[in-house]
């Protein structure tokens, strides 16, 4: 009973060893030549570093012939870098003798882009494509381009240097310039490497992490005539200015017609007012003696005479028209 007890301890005891002090780990790395120290490890392991995270990509540095110091390896992991596309990528470039040191590519990794797919472009270029780029020529004829962008990635921007959507806008802006200093669309769609020769001339890649390569119109359209619709628009437009103010006359005319009705009104009714007051005018002229009788008289015998004759004139109107 005893002896089990002891075999149980003894077993716990070598787990709990050999979960501490990773020596399975220090036999691979000492098998793989990597030299490092058994207290390296226990080190790591009170820094809370995984000693796998460094041991594994520091044994794939040295088979691949890359000299990585390990305290390096270790200070990246800490700071947040990713230690094994780091050491991927330090192999694809000596593989491809491109000359990239430790400190480059862990600043690059540390800013955020992928190292490894860094050195993979500058090897193998890759293709960027534009999205549809509307432009108008001076004949006012709208054309759409897609371009494709060849670009290789320059290890030595890739730090602070600008990325895809700088290219592409840069490759659109440039296409618009082009385009729009174009006398006629038929220039545009008669010679498109042109396009291309002149933005490629612009220098776009200066401050961004790639090496443009080529610029490569890929489709190449005829959309509307802006310049027609825009006189369209401007006619229209012109038709309403014209239509309000024409609107604005009418409103004042009527208005002055309206003002001219009231004076009318205003009047007749001042002479309705002045004929009330003539039987006053004439009873009072009677009775002072500064008017006749026969006076009166006659000024009846006139307004009756009157009366009548414009009675005969609108019936001999009348019958002419009825003939």
């Amino acid at each position: 009973m005893g002896f089990n007890i002891l075999v149980i301890v003894l077993i716990l005891v070598l787990i709990l060893f050999f979960s501490f002090f990773p020596v399975g780990l220090w036999i691979t790395a000492y098998f793989s030549g990597v030299r490092i120290k058994l207290s390296n490890l226990i080190g790591m392991k009170l820094r809370r570093v995984r000693p796998s995270r460094i041991v594994n990509p520091m044994i794939k540095a040295t088979k691949a012939g890359v000299d990585i110091d390990m305290e390096e390896l270790e200070a990246h992991y800490l700071a947040g870098g990713n230690v094994d596309t780091l050491v991927d990528a330090l192999i694809a470039a000596q593989r491809a003798n491109i000359p990239l040191r430790f400190e480059r590519a862990a600043a690059i990794d540390l800013a955020g882009r992928n190292v490894l797919e860094a050195v993979q472009v500058s090897v193998n270029p890759k293709v960027i494509e534009t999205p549809n780029i509307s432009a108008v020529a001076q004949d006012g004829i709208e054309v759409v381009v897609k371009a494709k962008v060849t670009v290789r990635a320059n290890i030595e921007r890739l730090v602070g240097g600008a990325g895809e959507g700088t290219i592409i806008a840069r490759v659109g802006e440039g296409i618009v310039t082009v385009v729009g200093s174009s006398s006629s669309y038929k220039m545009v769609l008669e010679d498109p490497d042109n396009i291309s020769k002149l933005v490629l001339d612009k220098g776009l890649d200066s401050g961004t992490a790639f090496e443009i390569l080529s610029i490569d119109i890929a489709d190449i359209d005829v959309a509307r005539n802006i310049g027609a619709k825009l006189q369209a628009d401007q006619a229209e437009a012109d038709k309403k200015i014209a239509e309000a103010k024409a609107s604005e006359r009418r409103a004042m005319a009527l208005a002055r017609e309206q003002e001219m009705r009231a004076q009318v009104v205003e009047m007749q009714s001042k002479v309705v007012e002045a004929e009330s007051k003539v039987p006053l005018a004439l009873a009072e002229a009677l009775e002072s003696g500064k008017l006749g009788v026969m006076d009166y008289y006659n000024m009846n015998n006139i307004k009756a005479d009157t009366q009548m004759r414009e009675s005969i004139s609108k019936t001999d109107k009348k019958d002419s028209y009825d003939k």
